[in-house]
C-alpha cells in the first residue's frame, strides 16, 4: 500500500535488470523483459499503471475518506429524455428479437452460439451499442448499455457475455478512449457492424501480475511495425474475434520507451493459431480461446496510446468497462426474484405456501431487497459515469464487488428455496411437464462474475489502494523503508499539516444531528447512519495505518473489511437516493429501500467487529505450515488429482504445432 513515484520507465528496466530468462515453475521460458520478477517490483508496474490524479469528484472516494458528500448524488441524476426514448424503442426491439429467435436452452445443449445469431443481434446493433453513430454504432449511454445487457443476460448470459467482452474491453472501448481518429475511423465501423473484437492480456502463468507478462512485440528493423510472440489464455471471444486487442511487452532501447503497449491485431494474420477452445463449468456458448503468436506483424499504426501506456489504457477501460458485469448480475437477481415469488406462491408444505415459512420468507427479503440494492448502485453509476463531471473508478469497482458477490449468494438461495428442483436442469423438469427454471444453470453461470474483469480478492486491493490514496499522497515516504531521511522529515511535516486538519472532521458530523436528511422521511435515519459510519470507517482505517504502516499492504483480509463496508454504505447511499426520487411513481420501493438498509446495517456491524476481532494472523500462519505439508495426513483416504502433469501447462516459443479451432460467421445471404 505503499506510494509510488517511480515512472512506467523505470518500473520496467527495474524489471528487466531483475528478471530471470527461466521461469522455475513450469511456465516455460520466458523473455528477458519478463522472467520471475519480486514482488517489490511487480507492486512497480502496477502501481505505475494507476490512473493517480483525481481531478473531478468522486463520492466514494470521499466515502472512505470520512466525508458524506450525499450532494454528488441527490438529486438522483435524470438522463436526457431524447435519449431514454432513443434507447426504449432499440430495447423493445431487442426484447422482441429475443423472445422469438434465441434460444437459450439451446445454446446451453450445444455450447454454441448460432451463426444466426450473430447475424439478427448485428442487424440490430448490438455490436455497436457503445460505439458513436457517426461510427455506424448506436452510442448508447452507459445506462441503457447495461440495460440491454441485462435483458440478454437473462435469455442467455453467454450472449451478453460475448456482447460485453466484445465492447467493454475489447477494441471498441479502447479506441474509444485513447484511439486514434484514423484508427477509430478504420476499425469502429467495422466492429459496430457485427465483426467481433477480444481482449488479450492473460497468459498462461500471468493472471492478476502483469509484470510477468512474457508476449513480446519487437520493432521490425525497417520500423514499420511490430513482431509478436507469445501464448495468450481465456480471451473471450477469442475463438471467432477478427480484431483483436493484445497486450506484449515492447524492448526499451535507444529513443524508445518500451513496455507493456496495446496493439490492435487482425485476428486473420499469419501466425496466429487458436489452439484450444476452453469449456467452464458455466456460461457454456461462451467462445474463449488460448492462442498463440507466432512472428505476427502488426504495423506501428495500430499502437493504441503509445509504447509502454498498454497496462494504463487496460486499467482506466475497465474504469466504466466493469459496470457490464454488475448489469448482468442485476439481471439475474430480477430473474432469480420472479422464479422464488412465483414459487414461493404456489408451492404449499405443511399446510401453508413456503413463502410464509419464516425460514423461506427471510431469503425472498434477502434476494428481493439486495436485487433493488444492486439495481441502484448500477443505476447510480452508470449515470455518474454518463456525466463527464464524475470520476467513478471507486464506484464502477465497488459495485462489480458487491453485485458478483451477492448474486453469487441470490443464487445459492434460491436454489435452496426451490428445494430438489433448483438442483435439477431445466429440460429434466420440462421433461415431466414442470416449468423449466434453470436455476442450477444460474448458480453455474454466475460463479464466474466473482473471478472476471478482477477477482474478489483483487478488487478489495485495487479499491483499497484508491480508498487509502489520501493518506499515501502524505505519508507514503514516512512509511517507505526506502525512503532517506530527508524525505520522511519532509513526508512528517506534510502528514502533519494534513491531519491536523482532517482528523477533526472524523469526531463529528451532520448524522449525529436528529433531524438531518429529514426530507428523505422514513429513510433519513438510515442516511443519518451512513454519515455516521462513513467517519468511523475513516478513523479505523487512520488507526490501521498508523498500527502497520508500511505492513498494511499485507493485510489484506482488514482491507477487504474496509472495502465491503464502503459497498454497503454506498448501497445505502443509493437506494435511499433513488427510493426518495421515485416515491410518486413506487411508494413502495421506499419500504424496499428500508429493508435493505436495515440488512445492511447488520451485515456492516459484523465487518467492524471482524476488523479486530479476527483469526487473520492465525490463519496465516496455519496456511504456511498446510503448504509446507505439515498437516498431508488429513488428506489421507481418497484418490486424489494425478500428480504427472504441471498446474500451469508449458509452452515454447515458436509455431504452432496444433489444429486452428478459430470460428468464422459466414455473411448473411
Amino acid at each position: 500500500m505503499r506510494r509510488r513515484s517511480r515512472t512506467d520507465e523505470e518500473a520496467a528496466v527495474t524489471t528487466t535488470q531483475n528478471s530471470r530468462p527461466e521461469s522455475p515453475d513450469g511456465a516455460g521460458p520466458l523473455p528477458t523483459e519478463a522472467g520471475q520478477v519480486s514482488e517489490k517490483e511487480a507492486r512497480q508496474v502496477a502501481e505505475a499503471a494507476r490512473e493517480s490524479a483525481w481531478d473531478r469528484p468522486s463520492f466514494g472516494k470521499e466515502l472512505f475518506l470520512g466525508r458524506f458528500r450525499l450532494d454528488l448524488i441527490d438529486p438522483w441524476p435524470r438522463p436526457d429524455p431524447a435519449e431514454v426514448a432513443r434507447a426504449d424503442e432499440f430495447l423493445g426491439a431487442l426484447r422482441a428479437y429475443l423472445t422469438s429467435e434465441v434460444d437459450g436452452e439451446a445454446i446451453e445443449r450445444d455450447a454454441r452460439i448460432p451463426d444466426e445469431v450473430f447475424h439478427g443481434l448485428a442487424g440490430l446493433g448490438t455490436f455497436g451499442m457503445k460505439i458513436d453513430r457517426k461510427y455506424g454504432g448506436l452510442g448508447l449511454s452507459n445506462l441503457h448499455y447495461c440495460r440491454a445487457l441485462m435483458l440478454v443476460g437473462s435469455v442467455n448470459p453467454a450472449v451478453s457475455a460475448l456482447l460485453s467482452a466484445h465492447q467493454s474491453i475489447g477494441v471498441p472501448q479502447p479506441l474509444k478512449m485513447f484511439g486514434t481518429s484514423e484508427q477509430k475511423e478504420r476499425f469502429l465501423p467495422r466492429l459496430a457492424a457485427g465483426e467481433v473484437s477480444a481482449f488479450l492480456l492473460t497468459e498462461p502463468d500471468v493472471g492478476s501480475d502483469p509484470a510477468r507478462l512474457a508476449t513480446t512485440a519487437e520493432p521490425t528493423a525497417d520500423g514499420s511495425g511490430y513482431r509478436l510472440n507469445g501464448v495468450k489464455l481465456w480471451a473471450t471471444n477469442g475463438t471467432l474475434a477478427t480484431l483483436l486487442v493484445v497486450m506484449a511487452r515492447v524492448p526499451a532501447g535507444e529513443g524508445r520507451r518500451g513496455g507493456i503497449t496495446a496493439f490492435v491485431v487482425e485476428g486473420d494474420s499469419d501466425g496466429i493459431t487458436v489452439e484450444r477452445r476452453n469449456s467452464f463449468v458455466g456460461l457454456r456458448g461462451l467462445e474463449n480461446s488460448l492462442t498463440r503468436f507466432h512472428d505476427v506483424f502488426v504495423p506501428k499504426e495500430n499502437v493504441i496510446g503509445g509504447e509502454g501506456k498498454g497496462l494504463k489504457i487496460a486499467l482506466t477501460t475497465l474504469n466504466t468497462g466493469r459496470l457490464s458485469l454488475p448489469a448482468m448480475c442485476v439481471g439475474a437477481g430480477k430473474w432469480a426474484l420472479n422464479v422464488a415469488r412465483d414459487w414461493a406462491a404456489d408451492r404449499v408444505q405443511w399446510g401453508r405456501p413456503v413463502g410464509e415459512h419464516e425460514a423461506v420468507a427471510k431469503k425472498l427479503s434477502f434476494i428481493a431487497a439486495t436485487t433493488y440494492g444492486m439495481e441502484s448502485m448500477l443505476d447510480l453509476s452508470c449515470m455518474l459515469a454518463d456525466d463527464d463531471r464524475n470520476d467513478i473508478r471507486i464506484e464502477a469497482a465497488l459495485v462489480k464487488l458487491y453485485a458478483s458477490e451477492m448474486a453469487w449468494r441470490i443464487a445459492d438461495e434460491l436454489i435452496q428455496i426451490r428445494g430438489g428442483r433448483g438442483y435439477e436442469t431445466a429440460d429434466s423438469l420440462a421433461a415431466r411437464g414442470e416449468r423449466p427454471a434453470a436455476v442450477e444453470q444460474l448458480l453455474r453461470d454466475l460463479r464466474i462474475n466473482r473471478i472476471f474483469e478482477g477477482s474478489t480478492e483483487i478488487m478489495h486491493l485495487l479499491i483499497a489502494r484508491e480508498a487509502v490514496d489520501a493518506h499515501l499522497s502524505v505519508a507514503g515516504d514516512i512509511i517507505d523503508p526506502d525512503a532517506g531521511l530527508g524525505r520522511k522529515a519532509r513526508a512528517g511535516a506534510q502528514a502533519g499539516a494534513f491531519y491536523a486538519k482532517w482528523l477533526p472532521t472524523l469526531a463529528v458530523g451532520k448524522g449525529q444531528t436528529p433531524g438531518a436528511y429529514q426530507e428523505f422521511g422514513p429513510l433519513a435515519g438510515h442516511l443519518r447512519h451512513v454519515e455516521r459510519t462513513s467517519r468511523k470507517l475513516a478513523r479505523s482505517t487512520f488507526y490501521a495505518m498508523s498500527r502497520w504502516q508500511g505492513k498494511m499492504e499485507r493485510k489484506q483480509a482488514f482491507l477487504g473489511r474496509v472495502v465491503d463496508i464502503g459497498a454497503e454504505l454506498f448501497a445505502m447511499s443509493a437506494v435511499c437516493v433513488r427510493a426518495y426520487a421515485e416515491r410518486d411513481a413506487h411508494p413502495e420501493n421506499v419500504e424496499l429501500a428500508d429493508l435493505f438498509c436495515r440488512q445492511a446495517r447488520l451485515r456492516v456491524d459484523e465487518l467492524f467487529t471482524g476488523l479486530w476481532s479476527n483469526t487473520d494472523s492465525i490463519d496465516v500462519a496455519a496456511a504456511k505450515r498446510i503448504v509446507a505439508g505439515r498437516y498431508a495426513s488429513v488428506e489421507e483416504g481418497v484418490v486424489t488429482p494425478p500428480a504427472d502433469l504441471p498446474w500451469v501447462a508449458r509452452w515454447e516459443p515458436g509455431p504452432s504445432t496444433e489444429q486452428d479451432v478459430r470460428r468464422r460467421i459466414p455473411p448473411t445471404g
